[in-house]
């Protein structure tokens, strides 16, 4: 850790140069997989953004450029400059929040013995449906600000408390009302398939024709998503449900996800695989035919730790099988008030370096590349290299490895979206 002695809130908002870094990381992109070397690092340089975007940056010990004014300039002491965080698995859009069910699982309740009890999900969802869109646009913007003062900058956020036409529209269009007066950049996900509404709880099959039939169309129509999801596990939807919504889905030109293989393998991997979905998430249960079927797929494994750690269990995905057979991963929050209410990417990467045999190196490529890869934005964030958007962290650390390290505690010094700086300290700024 150094002695951080930038100011960055009195400092100027959108500089020309950021120099003094200690280490820039370059995460590198490939066809396929992970890079064999995740991450370029040049040691003792300086970065350049015009019109949001990077224009160049220094060899390793290599001054700026004489044009480099000191007023448009920000010395950044010997710190290190990753990527902003992209964080491609989320569920921003709730009422209310569920510590009860915490205390109920600290207390030997499994998560499941909950949601059957009338609990879990399907409370969040009555917590929705009484609120109104403002309350959600809110409650949503409060959220946004902490994903910003932890590095992420962009995110995928989805519905799926809603369960109906309305609740779900309602909920997508707060999502998107807040994400139009924050800098957080966010894609937009129906997740309508969540779980089974409680009206519709003796014929499932009614309500996935009115995902395909209504739901999906009207949000098309409205412009509110760029992908459909749908959780495939017991108690939720069947691989037949799946794949009758992801036909609508391609239908409406929108892409498919998939929650799946979470508590039991079920086959969902090889359904992502089949219709090369976007994202394939969660996947703690996930065989050696499910992992090869992702590796021979493009669809990008979301790998969602703080889920597995927060309820207790034990068996997280197998992460380190995945790589070495090729999968490309990604690694996210799970952000929900119920089974994974964090919003730090940093701590994600801890628990992934030591419960999934990932090196740090790995973690930071999934939470960057990786994640830009799970929201189809790659060749726009994720990376810092010339052309890309000027999303970046600035934090107080020597190396990359101090990040997973030193857990629980890492919040950048300050974050910068398309350019501007829009958190320092621990907190948001407006100007």
């Amino acid at each position: 850790m150094l002695k951080n002695t930038v100011n960055f809130e009195n400092n100027v908002d959108q500089p020309r140069f950021i120099s003094g870094i200690g280490q820039l990381v370059l995460p590198q992109r490939a066809s396929k997989g992970l890079p064999r070397k995740p991450l370029r690092i040049i040691q003792n340089t300086w970065l350049e953004i015009e019109n949001c975007k990077v224009v160049r940056y220094g060899g390793n010990g290599e001054s700026p450029p004489e044009k480099a004014a000191l007023s448009e300039t920000i010395d950044v002491a010997g710190m290190l400059v990753t990527p902003g965080l992209v964080d491609c698995h989320s569920h921003p859009v709730f009422a209310g929040t569920r510590q009860n069910e915490f205390v109920r699982r600290c207390q030997g309740a499994s998560y499941q013995e909950i949601a059957t009890e009338g609990g879990g999900i399907l409370s969040t969802v009555r917590g929705v449906r009484t609120a109104s869109e403002s309350e959600l646009a809110d409650a949503v913007l409060k959220r946004f600000d902490k994903f910003l003062i932890a590095g992420t900058t962009s995110i995928e956020g989805k519905s799926g408390y809603g369960l109906s036409l309305e609740d779900e529209l309602k909920s997508l269009r707060a999502l998107k009302k807040s994400a139009s007066e924050h800098p957080l950049e966010v894609s937009q996900t129906l997740l309508a398939a969540h779980v089974v509404p409680p009206e519709f709880k003796q014929n499932a099959d009614d309500y996935v024709q009115l995902i395909c039939d209504t739901i999906i169309p009207a949000v098309k129509d409205a412009a509110l998503a760029e992908a459909v999801d749908v959780f495939v596990e017991d108690g939720a939807y069947s691989l037949k449900q799946a794949e009758k919504i992801f036909h609508a889905a391609k239908d409406a030109g929108l892409r498919s996800r998939i929650h799946a293989d979470q508590f039991t393998a079920g086959g969902g991997a090889q359904l992502a695989a089949a219709y090369q979905a976007l994202t394939a998430d969660h996947m703690d249960q996930t065989d050696d035919t499910g992992i090869q079927a992702l590796a021979d797929s493009s669809v990008v494994v979301t790998l969602l730790p703080g889920a597995v750690f927060f309820l207790g269990m034990s068996q997280y995905a197998p992460a380190r099988k995945m790589v070495d057979a090729g999968c490309r991963i990604a690694i996210s929050t799970d952000f929900n008030p119920g089974s994974a209410p964090t919003q730090s990417l940093p701590l994600m990467m801890t628990i992934a370096c030591i419960y999934m045999h990932l090196t740090p190196d790995e973690t930071l490529w999934a939470t960057t590349m990786g994640g830009a890869y799970g929201v189809d934005r790659a060749d726009n964030i994720g990376g810092l290299e010339p052309g890309y958007q000027a999303d970046l962290c600035v934090w107080d650390a020597e190396d990359i490895n101090y990040l997973p390290y030193s857990y629980g505690n890492m919040l950048p010094e300050a974050v910068f979206k398309a350019g501007k700086i829009v958190a320092a300290s621990g907190k948001r700024i407006n100007r």
